[in-house]
């Protein structure tokens, strides 16, 4: 038996792949044939999605679980650990049953969060191959995106140099184009500050067009948000022609169609569509497929996985990024919407750790030591901290279902502190397991898997938070209050000035609309935290994605360029030079 508290998690993953199942196997007990694998070695492939979806059109869909969580706390609350911890529970009780996580960026696996791969005995392996490269997705993306900004940035030559003659000779029209008001980013999959805002195309007029510009990380691509979205290459191939890269100097949208790169963006994106499978340490199929950050992008891994796994297992878990108030209200009001597949249980994952930070304790950093209030019994602090639980629990009840609130326990936990949550939990109307899966694995979380398989049996009344015909600003006023606990909304004067016209486009009272907002607070204030009352929601700048389908109010600092940390871990991981084999993620 694997023991978590004395093995670092690559250790544990490298264990496990040495006994996994191969992945032909995997797929076989989830039902994908044979043909529909397209094997990308021996732990690992891709799904012809396609020919998946259409066998298995008239099969009676899975019960369909969504696991988000409080506010977390930097170090993350172990929702990731959580959802493959519920897959193997589900395992254990002999259910058929498969899970959809988001691919981890390069940028926190590198930098402070690690490979979001699940931990300890609750991991999606193979660990090293997930966490660099893996199948591509992320370089086709990448890749995808700067592409229409080669297309862009050239054409922005091309027209400052040539007359509209010169131009017509390659059967270009001139877009005027105003280089100030580019919406669009170069993107890398690093959390790389010193690129946020650069200036490109120095030199003569032969090499390029001398702009303001920057980077922004791959998960926030416009993108990396379709891939999450589409349907079938059909839909992905509309989306990529609807991409706002920048607007004329007369105010006009210009669009990759426009810029004709958007067939070709498409052509990266082909094998990017069909969505990874993995497993479990316990030999669960996983899904992992697309990995769009929540706090600055839609949060959720791909429609497409999701599609796959309700059609061919009896559970389907997949996990929503961050809090119920940013990764689980887009699972809500965007994810479903588009989907049209609708959750029979949710989780909200708990820890001690984060109630006791919402309930005063002393801040908690990556690679600092935790302060005693941590690792001793604390009640008042995680009486006051569950404050945050009680307004996530409100979160999901709005939706219509019935939370069941998980506490990812830690050996430091008392049994006090334990049935403190459980109390205020049940009395606000949730439910409440206990889960050690990070110890013990799928045994560990029998209790979850039990309570989340009886509520999956019990109808809910799932409804959206608004309807599609309501106006831009009202939703984002029932956002803000509803779902963050806001007081009101205010808007810069740019912001309200693009949600006035927004509110007169037709195309636009389309969208679904896709917060931005820090995910360490449910204000927009990281630094606050708690359950915050009597704020202000204030609205910096409103965003469109068209292609994607959203439009993308903004609210406080964000930055779509993460920064990389003074202790970042990278300083920890190396390669054994003798088997080859990457050590120190986690």
């Amino acid at each position: 038996m694997l023991d978590p508290t004395k093995l670092k998690d690559w250790q544990i993953a490298e264990a496990a792949e040495a006994n996994a199942k191969p992945i032909v196997k995997v797929a076989a007990e989830l039902g994908i044939k044979e043909d529909e694998v397209i094997p990308m070695g021996r732990l690992f492939a891709k799904i012809d999605y396609k020919k998946v979806l259409s066998r298995t059109a008239s099969v009676q869909k899975a019960k369909y679980i969504d696991i988000t969580a409080i506010t977390p706390t930097p170090l993350g609350e172990g929702k990731t650990t959580t959802t493959i911890g519920l897959v193997q529970g589900l395992g254990k009780l002999g259910k058929k049953v498969s899970g959809a996580i988001r691919q981890p960026s390069g940028g926190p696996t590198f930098n402070i969060k690690g490979s979001a791969a699940g931990g300890g005995l609750a991991q999606c392996i193979p660990l090293s191959s997930l966490s660099i490269r893996f199948t591509g997705d992320i370089d086709s993306i990448t890749n995808a995106n700067n592409l229409a900004m080669v297309a862009l940035t050239s054409r922005l030559q091309h027209e400052s140099n040539y007359d509209d003659a010169r131009l017509a000779k390659s059967g270009l029209k001139r877009l005027d184009i105003d280089p100030k008001k580019v919406q669009m980013r170069w993107v890398m999959d690093f959390c790389a500050q010193s690129l946020r805002n650069i200036t490109i195309g120095r030199g003569g007029k032969m090499d390029g067009f001398e702009m303001e510009s920057g980077f922004a990380i791959s998960a926030s691509s416009e993108v990396m948000a379709i891939l999450a979205v589409a349907k079938d290459l059909a839909d992905l191939r509309k989306r990529m022609a609807k991409i706002v890269v920048a607007y004329s100097k007369n105010g006009s949208e210009v669009t990759t169609a426009d810029l004709e790169v958007d067939g070709a963006m498409t052509a990266w994106m082909l094998e990017a569509l069909n969505p990874n499978l993995l497993q479990t340490i316990e030999g669960q199929p996983v899904f992992v497929h697309a990995g769009p950050f929540a706090n600055i992008a839609i949060g959720q891994s791909s429609i497409i996985a999701d599609m796959l796994g309700t059609r061919l297992a009896d559970y389907h878990v997949t996990e929503s990024g961050f809090g119920a108030d940013v990764g689980f209200e887009k699972f809500w009001n965007l994810k479903c919407r588009l989907s049209g597949l609708t959750p029979n249980s949710v989780v909200i994952v708990a820890t001690i750790r984060a109630l006791k930070m919402h309930g005063g304790g002393s801040a908690v950093k990556p690679g600092a030591s935790l302060s005693k209030e941590y690792t001793k019994e604390n009640l008042a602090l995680v009486e006051k901290g569950c404050e945050n639980l009680l307004a996530h629990i409100e979160i999901v009840k709005k939706s219509g279902i019935k939370p069941i609130v998980c506490i990812n326990s830690f050996s430091t936990d008392t049994k006090a502190e334990i049935e403190l949550v459980k109390k205020i939990a049940e009395q606000n109307g949730a439910l409440c397991a206990v889960s050690q899966h990070w110890l013990k694995g799928g045994e560990g979380a029998r209790e979850l898997a039990e309570m989340v398989s009886a509520v999956c049996e019990e109808k809910n009344n799932f409804k959206f938070l608004y309807d599609l015909k309501t106006p831009l600003r009202q939703r984002i006023e029932l956002i803000a209050k509803e779902v963050y606990g806001a007081a009101g909304v205010e808007y810069m004067p740019e912001a309200l000035e693009k949600a006035k016209a927004l509110e007169k486009d037709p195309e636009a009272q389309k969208l679904g609309t896709c917060m931005v907002k820090t995910h360490l607070s449910l204000s927009h204030d990281p630094n606050i935290k708690g359950r915050p009352k009597g704020w202000t929601l204030p609205i910096g700048d409103v965003m469109v994605y068209k292609g994607a389908g959203f439009i993308v109010p903004v609210a406080g600092d964000i930055k779509l360029m993460p920064g990389t940390a003074s202790n970042p871990a990278f300083r920890k991981i190396d390669v054994d030079v003798e088997t080859g084999k990457v050590k120190g993620l986690f």
